[in-house]
C-alpha cells in the first residue's frame, strides 16, 4: 500500500502541475505577458510546483528534512541528470542571457541558502528573505524584458483569438484543479516517502534527496527533454535554470516561513549536499561559457557526476571513504578540468583576435 500510495501521489503531482502550467500560461498569455516571461516564470515555476507542494506539506507535517532534501536535491537533480540526458540527446545551446544574468543568479541563490543555514536552521526572516528574493527576481525578469521590448522593431504579437470570459473561467478552473491536484498528490508522496525512508533505515534527509526529488523534478524531465528532441534547446535549458532558482526562493522560502519551528539545516546537509548543489550551479557557468553549447561529452560528465552522487548518498551516507575519494579525487579534478575549458576557451578568443584578420579590423579603428 505504501509503494500504491508513492506512485499514485506521484502521478497527482504531474498531473495537477501539467494542467496548472497550462492554466496559468494561457492567462499570462492572455493578460500580454511575452513568451519570455512565460517561459521564465509561469512554465519553470510551473514545473517546479510538485517540489513547493510537496516541501510545503512535509514542513507542516514535521518533516523537515524531507523538505529541505528535496529542495536541494531537486536542483541537483536538475543540473546534473536533466542537463546531463538532454545534452546526450542533442547538444544545447545556450542564451547569452542565461550565461550574463540568470546562471549568475542562480549561483548566488544558492550560496544565500548556504549563509542562510550556517546556524542550523532556516527560520521565518530567513524564508520572508528568500520569498523576496523571488519577488525581485520576478520584477527584475520583467523590467529587463519591457526594456529589450521596447529596443526592439518588431514588438510581440497579439493573440491571434479573442480570449473571452469562457475561456477566463476555464483556465481559473485549471489553475485551482492543478492545485488541489498538488495538495492531495504531495500528501500522500510525503507520507509514503517517509514510511519508505523507515523501513529501509535511511534518512529522510537522504530519502528527500533522492526518491522525492527525484520524484517532483519529473516535470522538469518531461519538460526539458521533450524540448531537446524537437530542438528547442533555449527553452531545455532556460527551463532548469528558472526551476533551480525557484526552488530555493520559492520552495525552501515559503516552507521556512510556514512552518512553525522553521526548516533545521543538518550538518550533512551544510556539509555536503548543499556544497554539491552550489558546486552543480557553478559547473554550469564554465560550461555554458565554452562556446555557448553543452556538448554531448559534457552532457556525459554531468550524468556520471550524478550517478557518483547518489550511489554514495545510498551506500556511505554516513561518511567514509567515498567521501573521501568524492572530496579530495572527484571534486579537485572536476574544478581542474573546468579551468582547463575556461583557459583554452579564453585562448581560442586571444588567439582569434591575433589574427590576420583581427589585425586588420584592430587597425582600421
Amino acid at each position: 500500500m505504501t509503494v500504491i500510495m508513492l506512485i499514485a501521489g506521484l502521478t497527482l503531482l504531474i498531473l495537477g502541475a501539467d494542467i496548472l502550467v497550462r492554466g496559468a500560461a494561457r492567462i499570462a498569455t492572455a493578460a500580454g505577458i511575452t513568451p519570455l516571461i512565460v517561459g521564465l516564470t509561469v512554465v519553470a515555476f510551473g514545473t517546479s510546483s510538485p517540489e513547493l507542494a510537496v516541501s510545503i506539506n512535509s514542513a507542516l507535517s514535521g518533516a523537515p528534512d524531507v523538505a529541505v532534501g528535496n529542495a536541494v536535491g531537486s536542483n541537483i537533480f536538475n543540473v546534473l541528470f536533466i542537463l546531463g540526458i538532454s545534452a546526450i540527446i542533442t547538444p544545447l545551446l545556450v542564451a547569452s542571457q542565461l550565461i550574463r544574468l540568470d546562471v549568475p543568479i542562480m549561483i548566488a541563490v544558492s550560496v544565500l541558502v548556504l549563509l542562510l543555514g550556517l546556524d542550523g536552521a532556516l527560520g521565518l526572516v530567513d524564508g520572508i528573505v528568500l520569498s523576496a528574493g523571488l519577488l525581485g527576481y520576478i520584477l527584475f525578469l520583467f523590467f529587463h524584458n519591457k526594456r529589450e521590448q521596447s529596443s526592439n522593431a518588431h514588438p510581440a504579437a497579439p493573440p491571434t483569438t479573442e480570449y473571452r470570459w469562457t475561456h477566463w473561467l476555464r483556465d481559473v478552473l485549471f489553475v485551482l484543479g492543478g492545485l488541489a491536484l498538488l495538495v492531495l498528490g504531495s500528501h500522500w508522496m510525503v507520507n509514503a516517502s517517509i514510511s519508505i525512508a523507515r523501513a529501509l533505515g535511511l534518512s529522510e534527509l537522504v530519502i528527500g534527496l533522492t526518491i522525492v526529488a527525484a520524484g517532483t523534478s519529473l516535470p522538469e524531465v518531461a519538460t526539458s527533454i521533450m524540448a531537446a528532441v524537437k530542438g528547442e534547446r533555449d527553452i531545455a535549458v532556460g527551463n532548469i535554470v528558472g526551476s533551480n532558482i525557484f526552488n530555493l526562493l520559492a520552495v525552501l522560502g515559503i516552507s521556512a516561513a510556514v512552518s512553525p519551528a522553521g526548516l533545521p539545516v543538518s550538518p550533512d546537509a551544510l556539509s555536503f549536499s548543499i556544497p554539491v548543489m552550489i558546486g552543480a550551479a557553478l559547473l554550469c557557468l564554465p560550461i555554458f561559457f565554452t562556446g555557448r553549447v553543452i556538448a554531448r561529452w559534457e552532457g556525459a560528465l554531468m550524468l556520471s557526476y550524478f550517478v557518483a552522487y547518489t550511489w554514495y548518498l545510498l551506500l556511505d551516507s554516513a561518511g567514509g571513504p567515498l567521501r573521501d575519494i568524492m572530496l579530495y579525487y572527484i571534486i579537485p579534478a572536476t574544478a581542474l578540468l573546468l579551468l582547463s575549458l575556461t583557459l583554452r576557451s579564453w585562448m581560442m578568443d586571444r588567439r582569434a583576435a591575433l589574427s590576420p584578420a583581427g589585425r586588420k579590423i584592430g587597425s582600421t579603428d
